[in-house]
């Protein structure tokens, strides 16, 4: 049997969108790609409505906030770290998993931080990154062919071409584990967990076997040092130090999911989606005419869009008029993503045109997506490609009188063992010891604190 997906399914659009120039659903009258065909129209609807119902997961205040703040990092005034998961699972939605991430998130942030003098932006790929594009629609398993798995908002990864067939029940399953997985990072970050005076809460008993380690020791130690001086000359305690602020992110590309949770708020005009703080437009869905755009045009959360070497001169000039006609500062965040080997070669021009336009815009790298490759069966990611990427991107921007604002990592605070290289010298032969992901490799947590000492260090000069 020939699987075909080419289309996606009409729902009934509400009756307050009909008189509107865009609402959540205007998308679905353009070309649509990356969006699983539902087998029953009629169980996405009802999946559809009940979402649309459900309390917001953020607030637009929220959202303001980290455009501000975005907006410093534009200037050069803040930096960006964001990451985690290259996509997130249902069985994922743990305490630990979720505990480690926001340990290895404010360990980075803290050594970037000390080490640039500058704020840190600390945005997870959490809570909503549940769904992934793909190259190819289906995939031929033991001689049957099935769907090519999508993430979980969408189906099962199991090998059969029941659990592969889209599953629109499954977006309520997604925005339960958003929130939940929200709820706990709220509670980690109001409740002491992040309180510097603690950092024994977030520190990862294996950092102390790395060589970086002496190095962050001392980085905290400095760190208590100036908290102490502060209790010492004022008599009020900082709250601030208290508490961390982590951000939201995922992929904007299953737009029912978004779409649902795409909504109005009092005393504010335009739409807000309610789901996530910051959303971004991928390299298979950015079409200036197409139903990603269209629906990220009529939002007012900051949009990362992922641009690599294959886009023109126009196209990205046409997505960031059509994506910010305003000139917003700190809505729009442009994330390359060329490979270690291209960025020097075609970073400048990206840079050049994006300045041409007269858009303000918040420049990060992305070192990990154009530095994929195969290593037997399995993806993985050298730590030194990924290193050269990001020291190569703050070269180029450096010399076209730009600022590189931030950094776009797949991510984890496990112990797994899926990209090669870094100072625990992990080679290909040992990929498979704890090679956990289901889609693309991550950085473990000692890659990831020792590539934060790299970035530091270039920052620093």
């Amino acid at each position: 049997m020939k699987i075909v997906q080419s289309k996606v399914n009409q729902i009934q659009i509400p009756a307050e969108f009909n008189s509107m120039a865009w609402h959540p659903l205007s998308w679905t009258q353009k070309e649509a790609k990356q969006i699983p065909l539902y087998p029953d129209t009629g169980a996405l609807e009802s999946a559809f409505t009940r979402l649309r119902s459900l309390p917001p997961l953020i607030t637009s205040w929220e959202i303001e906030a980290l455009k501000k703040k975005l907006a410093l990092a534009g200037r050069g005034q803040a930096f960006v770290l964001q990451g985690g998961d290259c996509a997130e699972t249902f069985e994922g939605c743990t305490s630990p998993k979720i505990v480690n991430l926001m340990k290895v998130m404010i360990q980075v942030s803290f050594i970037l931080l000390h080490e640039t003098q500058k704020p840190i932006l600390r945005i997870g790929r959490v809570a909503g990154q549940y769904a992934k594009p793909r190259s190819k629609e289906t995939e031929v398993v033991n001689g049957q062919e099935m769907l090519t798995y999508r993430g979980d908002l969408v189906h099962s990864i199991e090998e059969t071409t029941e659990a592969r067939t889209p599953d629109p029940e499954r977006m309520i399953e997604a925005y339960t584990r958003s929130a939940l997985t929200l709820n706990f990072l709220r509670a980690l970050s109001d409740e002491g967990f992040a309180d510097l005076n603690h950092p024994e809460y977030w520190e990862l008993g294996f950092m102390k076997n790395n060589e970086f380690y002496d190095e962050y020791e001392g980085i905290i130690q400095n760190i208590n040092k100036a908290i102490s001086f502060m209790d010492a000359v004022t008599e009020q305690p900082l709250i601030t130090l208290q508490r961390l602020d982590l951000y939201s992110s995922h992929e904007a590309l299953h737009l029912f999911y978004d779409a649902a949770q795409t909504r109005r708020v009092p005393r504010k005009q335009g739409w807000y989606n309610l789901s996530s703080h910051m959303v971004w437009l991928g390299n298979r869905t950015r079409d200036p005419e197409g139903a990603h755009v269209e629906y990220l045009r009529g939002i007012e959360n900051p949009i990362g869009v992922k641009v690599d070497a294959s886009i023109t001169k126009d196209e990205l000039a046409r997505l960031l008029e059509r994506l910010n006609p305003e000139r917003e500062e700190g809505k729009i965040m442009l994330i390359s993503r060329l490979g270690a080997d291209q960025t020097e070669e075609h970073l400048p021009a990206l840079i050049r045109t994006a300045r041409a336009t007269g858009h303000p815009v918040v420049w990060s790298c992305d070192p990990m997506h154009g530095n994929t490759f195969l290593a037997g069966k399995v993806k993985t990611r050298r730590f030194e490609d990924i290193e050269r990427e990001i020291s190569a991107a703050f070269d180029v921007h450096d010399a076209e009188g730009s600022i590189l604002g931030g950094v776009h990592l797949e991510m984890t605070g496990d112990n797994v063992t899926e990209c090669v290289g870094g100072v625990s010298g992990l080679n290909e032969e040992g990929l498979l010891q704890t090679y956990e992901t289901y889609c693309d490799p991550r950085l473990n947590y000692e890659q990831s604190l020792e590539l934060a000492f790299l970035i530091a260090r270039k920052v620093r000069g």
